[in-house]
């Protein structure tokens, strides 16, 4: 295993997470710290033994409070570099947070086996694919190739050295692995341009990180590895452009090839139709849906202009807003969006709602109830953030008559937020829609409760605590 200089995460190392004001208030600052990095490992072994110190979070046996570490997350902005890599494995799906720390040890070794089989079945499918393709004119791909062989070469003679019972169990593993991928078939023609484009893409991921620097270069290669793969294993996905950022983004977190393959793909599971043409319209037509309720204005604005589609806000949200802010709150604003607290809370305000109308009717059997306006739950938290960011810059939006104004404002906006701000007003903005949303019902059968724990406001303020 290659052990990197310092134990915390990459991009992490300046900036604070968040404390004591709610959940995006005030802030503890982090004391720089210098980082080197080797080669990513294939594995991770010490990630099946690490414990998540978060209060409450995980118990003497390993197994972890998914809604405790989600509502966690979210109420403290994120999560501190030392606990990413371990939170980022429960949080995305690789370990069941239900597994034991003696449990985990086990999965690993099987999802290593299985990802080091699936990515032996593409390269003897298509043994000119498993190198880069150099053109001898990029000095650092050529040091990155060099760095990857280094670091195969001791994986292959760290597997030389294991003992008679774990290459047993590991040969037993094998045989499962490859009886369940025996009648997977490739579309070569797909895979073979699925590859070509990765190619293209990977050699410009995040080479301006520490964590893709000196021998991280091989980083690269190591990336392309876990694209390519899940393309392979996943046709109905394949590789789509943006892919390897978020991809790298799990590689920095996790620094292991097959942490990361694994974490990924549990990603995509939920988020992949984000990728394609019609998940893109659908989640344009939310994101303009929601802006309509907090500010028609703008909204009518935009539609004059014609620019309604809000096709500028596509890479924001299928990337995270990686480009807006800064890279170290970029990963905390990633997490936090993964940790769907808002859209659970959404589901528990609809629920409470309900309980409360049941209870109006049975009481007043002879009089009509005056139905509320649905909360939307497919306004996730993202959605809220993107709105923030346009209502925040509302003048300039207001200036623009075109496409090409609307480019240059958001190339302007790179780097610029500020995220602690930003996720504050987020939650306003989402407190607010619950609010007006419910308001028709609040002012009329609702008022007549008799005690305060019978309101949606009560219901809704401690879900906010």
């Amino acid at each position: 295993m290659i052990a990197s200089c310092d134990e915390s995460h990459v991009g992490d190392q300046n900036k604070p997470y968040l404390g004591d004001y709610g959940p995006f208030g005030k802030v503890k600052g982090m004391e720089h710290r210098g980082i080197c990095r080797s080669v990513a490992p294939v594995i991770s072994a010490e990630s099946t033994s690490a414990r998540i110190s978060l209060p409450g979070v995980m118990d003497s046996e390993g197994r972890v409070d998914e809604s405790r570490l989600r509502m966690h997350v979210f109420k403290n902005g994120g999560v501190s570099p030392e606990e990413r890599g371990q939170v980022w494995r429960f949080l995305f799906g690789m370990y069941p947070c239900s597994s034991t720390a003696l449990e985990r040890p086990l999965l690993l070794e099987q999802m290593a086996v299985r990802y080091r089989l699936m990515k032996r079945k593409w390269q003897q499918l298509l043994p000119g694919a498993v190198r880069l393709r150099l053109n001898g004119t990029d000095a650092e791909l050529l040091a990155a190739v060099k760095y990857f062989d280094q670091r195969q070469d001791r994986e292959h003679n760290r597997q030389q050295f294991q003992s008679d019972e774990v290459r047993e169990r590991i040969s037993f593993l094998e045989l499962q692995a490859q009886v369940l991928f025996e009648r997977v078939t490739f579309d070569l023609e797909e895979l073979q341009e699925a590859i070509r484009i990765i190619d293209k893409d990977v050699p410009r991921t995040d080479r301006d990180l520490p964590y893709y620097r000196n021998e991280g270069l091989g980083n690269l290669l190591v990336l392309r590895d876990i694209l390519i793969t899940y393309a392979a294993f996943h046709p109905e996905v394949s590789y789509a452009q943006g892919m390897n950022d978020l991809c790298s983004r799990f590689l920095e977190v996790l620094d292991s090839e097959v942490d990361t393959y694994w974490s990924f793909s549990c990603y995509m599971e939920k988020f992949s139709k984000d990728f394609r043409a019609d998940g893109l319209y659908r989640k344009m037509e939310l994101e303009a849906a929601l802006l309509k309720e907090l500010d028609h204005q703008l909204h009518a604005h935009l539609v004059t202009e014609n620019l309604d589609r809000l096709t500028f806000c596509h890479r924001w949200l299928l990337l995270g807003f990686q480009r807006e802010f800064e890279h170290s709150d970029a990963l905390r604003l990633f997490e936090i969006f993964s940790c769907d607290h808002l859209e659970l809370i959404s589901r528990q305000v609809d629920r409470a709602r309900y309980r409360e109308r049941l209870a109006r009717k049975q009481s007043l059997e002879d009089e009509s109830v005056k139905e509320a306006h649905t909360v939307n739950t497919d306004f996730t938290f993202e959605l809220f953030m993107c709105a923030t960011i346009l209502l925040e810059h509302r003048d300039a939006l207001l200036s623009c008559k075109n496409e090409v104004q609307l480019i240059q404002f958001t190339s302007s906006l790179q780097g610029k937020l500020d995220l602690n701000s930003t996720l504050k007003k987020a939650e306003e903005h989402f407190y607010d829609y619950c609010k007006r949303s419910s308001w028709d019902y609040l002012s009329g059968r609702c008022r007549m409760a008799k005690r305060k724990e019978d309101h949606f406001f009560y219901h809704l303020r401690n879900l906010f605590s």
